[in-house]
Formats: structure tokens, C-alpha cells, sequence
């Protein structure tokens, strides 16, 4: 596989029963940037972010044809550890879903799964990754605190640090920003930019403006169908099909 492709989705096809949700969808996710996914809503870019790490195997209606591969191996093999998989490619949904326990037990969460580390590992492992996701600071005198009692904006970076802690090499983010005010998305914004050095990020999004700040490589999805992915400078300045061009100029959507 090209040592510059990470995840590649080839031929990927998913059906909730009846009904076909995406098309025929092939793209590569290099690593170390922002894959952001953007289309009106319906068009398949949650299904589409959920195969990559099987999210949607909870949906028991659901299939796919083709394959999503992650360093060369085919996810949906069926000799594939899901657990492991959803490790290494973690997840941040919509709307901030911390825990109800307190800010360090939601970020040592997973940690504590696996049950193979030290009070001390722990410990360092928290803050570590409520650093990573640029919240330390805000925290670090509070950590048994309810995380509940933190803002929207707060409750969100607590829930990246949550996903960084146990050690993915991919994150997805499911419009992450669209809950929270201007402020906080800015600072989202500013916490992916630094968070692309060490780990690949695929983005839906629903915000052009956002699209065109931090991504590296843009993919329109309009019907379930995949109509072109191009570097987000040329997307937004010289997109080959019209139908691009009339989404993010306005036209629809």
C-alpha cells in the first residue's frame, strides 16, 4: 500500500436493509491531515465517517459492499478485532457526550478497560491528553469535578482528550462544532490544526468557512454518491464538477 495512505476506502456501497445510503465511494486518507467531508444533510457523510471504524455494526439493518482498509488490512475481514480497530481509529460525536463521572475518570475511561495500568500511568496518561486537547489548563485544579459542570465547548475538547488517551492513530469527528458557539469552535478549530502533526483526522462538516480554514483535502457527497475529492484549495477555488461549485457557493443545500 503507498506508505502516504493511511486509511483507503475502495468500492465502499452501504444498505440500511433496502435502502442504499452511499454509492460506490473510493477515496484515500493521508496521514497527518484534515479529510474534511462536506454535503447537505442526508447525503451519507455520517454513514460514510461510521464505516471507518464500524460504528454502524450497532445497526443491525446494516451492510456494506467493498472494503475500508487501515494500514492494508481490510476492516470488515471477519477475523478483524472491532475493539482494537475502534481503539486505534477513535470517535467524536456531534453533540459532547462526557460521561457522568468526574473530568479525570472520563478522559481515564478507557485506560481503565484495559486494566493493565498504574494509578501513576493514569495519572500521566490524563494529563497528557487533556493537554493534547488544549483543556489542561482550564481544568487541571477541578479534575474531580463532574465533567457535566463544564461548558459545551469545554465538555467537547474533554471529549477528544477522552478518545487521544487511549493512543489512536485516527480521529473521526462527526460536526463536532455544530453544538457549540463561535468561541469554542474557533478554538476546536485551532486544536485540530495542532493535533494533525501526530494523528490523521477525517471532519464532517456542515460549515464551508470551516471546511476551507483547516482541511487539507475536501470530498463533496451529495445523494449518497461521492462527486469529487480534491485538495481543499482547489475545492474551493476551481472544483471540477458544477455541482460542487453550486453547494458551497450557495446555489443549494
Amino acid at each position: 500500500m503507498d506508505a502516504s495512505v493511511l486509511l483507503c476506502v475502495d468500492d465502499l456501497s452501504a444498505f440500511y436493509g433496502g435502502k442504499t445510503s452511499l454509492h460506490h465511494i473510493s477515496m484515500a486518507i493521508p496521514p497527518h491531515a484534515i479529510t474534511a467531508v462536506i454535503g447537505p444533510s442526508g447525503c451519507g457523510k455520517s454513514t460514510f465517517i461510521r464505516c471507518l471504524n464500524r460504528m454502524n455494526d450497532f445497526i443491525l439493518s446494516f451492510r456494506i459492499t467493498g472494503s475500508v482498509r487501515y494500514k492494508g488490512q481490510n476492516l470488515y475481514d471477519p477475523e478483524t478485532d472491532v475493539i482494537e480497530i475502534r481503539r486505534q481509529i477513535g470517535m467524536v460525536f456531534q453533540k459532547p457526550n462526557p460521561f457522568p463521572k468526574s473530568i479525570f475518570d472520563n478522559v481515564a475511561y478507557g485506560l481503565r478497560i484495559q486494566k493493565n495500568h498504574t494509578s501513576a500511568r493514569l495519572q500521566e496518561v490524563v494529563e497528557t491528553s487533556l493537554k493534547k486537547a488544549a483543556i489542561w489548563d482550564e481544568v487541571k485544579d477541578r479534575l474531580d469535578q463532574p465533567a457535566l459542570s463544564l461548558s459545551g465547548g469545554q465538555q467537547q475538547r474533554l471529549c477528544i482528550a477522552r478518545a487521544l488517551a487511549v493512543e489512536p492513530a485516527v480521529l473521526l469527528l462527526d460536526e463536532p462544532t455544530s453544538a457549540i458557539d463561535p468561541i469554542a469552535t474557533a478554538r476546536i478549530e485551532d486544536l485540530l490544526r495542532e493535533l494533525k502533526k501526530n494523528y490523521t483526522i477525517v471532519l464532517v462538516t456542515h460549515n464551508m468557512q470551516q471546511a476551507a480554514r483547516v482541511a487539507d483535502q475536501v470530498g463533496f457527497f451529495l445523494d449518497g454518491h461521492l462527486i469529487e475529492i480534491e485538495a481543499a484549495s482547489r475545492i474551493f477555488t476551481r472544483p471540477r464538477d458544477p455541482r460542487t461549485e453550486d453547494y458551497i457557493t450557495g446555489r443549494f443545500g
